[in-house]
């Protein structure tokens, strides 16, 4: 038990610090959410959204599973994205990976895993797509970091390729779709330069065009 009540313990020092600094902060807080930002990243818990990002809480709305993955079927994320879009109305989602991801290892690993494989077959996916650039890299490190990049750019579009947003930009709503990737051995975020901001930036196949509106 004791291990449980110092989570109470440091809450009570952490809330008590914050209502020395400002009384009124969690009176505030409470009333409502305006964030404009929608993070979508890793459950690793080196990775924490709102200390990475330098941003307090009320100003990042977050989802996290194995990987940051994406997947149209997963009822869980896109209910996150629906209400971040559309009732929120965040103007940017943000796909953010990190190095060394536990996940991606996996996925490259050639043994049984137990229920998770099933999930991880959306990495092996990402994998095979570039299976002979990732096969070309020296380093298993060095293949590992890159098919996490890989699995950032991929889920960016999966993220594009949602009714949500397609929707929202029928509608002419300001919203925008980043790749980042976090590095734990530095802290440092990186852009992997994948922004989309318009409909048109989608691949074709993938358009719902004028149904949307």
């Amino acid at each position: 038990m004791g291990d449980i009540q110092k989570i109470f313990e440091h809450n009570k020092i952490w809330a008590d610090k914050i209502k020395q600094d400002d009384p009124n902060y969690f009176i505030e807080l409470s009333k409502k959410q305006t964030p404009e930002y929608l993070w979508i990243g890793c459950s690793d818990s080196r990775v924490a959204s709102n200390q990475v990002s330098g941003l307090r809480p009320g100003e990042l709305f977050v989802h996290r599973n194995i990987a940051n993955v994406i997947v149209p079927t997963d009822l869980n994320c896109l209910s996150v994205v629906q209400f971040a879009v559309e009732v929120l109305k965040i103007k940017h989602i943000i796909v953010c990976g990190h190095y060394g991801c536990g996940g991606i290892k996996a996925a490259l690993e050639l043994k049984e895993h137990g229920l998770i494989d099933n999930w991880l077959s959306h990495i092996r996916t990402v994998h095979r797509t570039h299976r002979e650039e990732l096969n070309g890299i020296k380093g298993q490190d060095n293949r590992v970091n890159r098919l996490c990049e890989l699995n950032v750019i991929e889920q960016v579009a999966n993220v594009c390729n949602t009714s949500i947003v397609q929707r929202a930009w029928n509608n002419g709503n300001e919203l925008s779709v980043h790749g980042w990737i976090y590095n734990m051995t530095d802290g440092n975020l990186k852009d992997l330069g994948v922004s989309v901001n318009s409909l048109e930036q989608v691949c074709e196949t993938f358009r719902f065009g004028s149904m949307l509106r």
